[in-house]
């Protein structure tokens, strides 16, 4: 693999993409530390030193920011307000004609769509500034503790620019993650997001192992258990149920076409992390309400809904978080593959061009089996992405709260440091092999 890497770099052009997606990361690294104009950077690091735990309603947000979040730096939206766009604009393509339209047009429709995109990702940048400077009022709900003030200035014309600043930045690694796609090597959101987790890895495998007394061999134990956890998403991610398809063969002319026979992939998890982020964002919403409600009344308390909210949904807090998180990423994982695979149409497709599945007779018959294979696989799929999502909450409990609150070896991290990793080889290794190179993957 070394080796692989070293003929990587001596290939002119290969080279420079790589170096040129390097130096984007690195400053998109640098720029998640800048702070935000109206923000007292000294009182950020004692409310962080003090904070019990940076994974509350946040915690997303700041996972996919690489904790440029809780620094409330430029960066501090990350790349979240296009995810949270792309996704939106996916699923408008199944209720708005004119949107499913735009997605059969081609080059030209995606180009549109993705322009419709970008415009999203500023609107919801806008809002999701608007809410965190609001939470940044009160640091106490982001950061806990005795934390009091992280902001000097709370004129509106100070909130004002906070704003703009966020939302400039989100506009900003926007660029920089297309001009990764463009002119780089792999998909640039995918590789900031990948670049923000990877910054956190270390501290969180420290904090975990600090909060234990820093014992070695709990440490060495975590660490052995990983690397399984990753063997075990790596076979999975890489598993397909390969569907076979048969083209009869067709005269036009003097020509004679088709013949050929190829297949259908259908991996195990096609939802991919979706339903992990959609489950993880509806969770948050009544924990940001409940938030909401500490110390509205005159007495300082809380409306017992809002507390018990508090004590049953919060990361980790037991029973009720793990259940109704667990239901909901199922029924995620099942309505996200049903709008994007649909059986029908892959089946006209076929029998449109000739293809039909060996023993399967075209139309309903192929759209029935394809249907059959893919609620298999999909049950399987969803309790494999519940399953990993749970790791961090309950598997570890048994280590210290220490470790299972910072425990990097699952749920969304994971999914996304091991896909993002073997899609970029992948298209690394193909670059390779046009050049008659030997590539990673032997």
């Amino acid at each position: 693999m070394l080796t692989a890497f070293a003929r990587a770099f001596k290939t002119p052009d290969l080279r420079k993409k790589i170096l040129f997606t390097l130096m984007i990361m690195a400053l998109f690294r640098v720029g998640s530390l800048v702070p935000t104009p109206g923000v007292d950077y000294a009182d950020v690091q004692q409310c962080l030193a003090g904070a019990s735990s940076t994974s509350g309603v946040l915690g997303m947000m700041n996972l996919f920011s690489g904790g440029a979040l809780l620094h409330l730096s430029i960066f501090a939206l990350g790349i979240m307000p296009y995810i949270t766009a792309s996704i939106i604009v996916q699923l408008l393509t199944v209720v708005i004609p004119r949107f499913e339209a735009l997605k059969e047009e081609g080059q030209s429709g995606q180009t549109k769509l993705t322009q419709y995109t970008r415009y999203l990702t500023i609107g919801l940048a806008i809002l999701q500034s608007a809410t965190y400077v609001t939470f940044a009022r009160n640091p106490q709900q982001l950061f806990g503790g005795q934390c009091t003030s992280i902001m000097p200035d709370e004129s509106w014309t100070a909130l004002l620019i906070m704003v703009i600043t966020m939302t400039a930045g989100t506009g900003l690694v926007m660029w920089m993650g297309e001009l990764i796609t463009d002119r780089g090597v792999g998909n640039g959101m995918s590789l900031l997001i990948f670049t923000s987790i990877v910054a956190g890895f270390p501290t969180a495998m420290w904090s975990g192992v600090a909060a234990n007394g820093r014992q070695m061999g709990r440490f060495a134990m975590v660490m052995a258990l990983g690397i399984l956890i990753v063997a075990a998403v790596v076979f999975v991610e890489q598993s397909q149920r390969r569907v076979p398809v048969q083209y009869a063969k067709r005269l036009v002319g003097r020509q004679v076409y088709g013949g050929s026979s190829t297949y259908i992939p259908l991996k195990i998890n096609m939802a991919n992390v979706i339903p992990v982020i959609f489950a993880s964002s509806l969770l948050q919403l009544p924990m940001m309400v409940a938030q909401f409600q500490q110390g509205r009344a005159k007495d300082g308390s809380i409306p017992g809904w809002a507390e018990w909210i508090m004590t049953h949904l919060g990361r980790g807090s037991g029973l009720w978080y793990g259940v109704i998180f667990f239901v909901l990423i199922v029924f995620f994982t099942f309505f996200y593959v049903s709008i994007t695979f649909n059986p029908k149409e892959v089946s006209d497709n076929m029998k449109r061009y000739g293809g039909f599945i060996p023993g399967i007779r075209a139309g309903r018959p192929t759209e029935q089996y394809l249907d059959y294979i893919l609620t298999r696989l999909t049950v399987v799929g969803a309790l494999y992405l519940g399953m990993l999502s749970l790791i961090p909450i309950l598997a570890l409990e048994g280590m210290g709260d220490g470790v299972a609150q910072n425990f990097p070896f699952g749920g969304t991290s994971l999914l996304i440091m091991v896909g993002v990793g073997l899609e970029t080889v992948k298209q690394i290794e193909a670059q390779l092999e046009q050049r008659n190179y030997e590539g990673f993957l032997r």
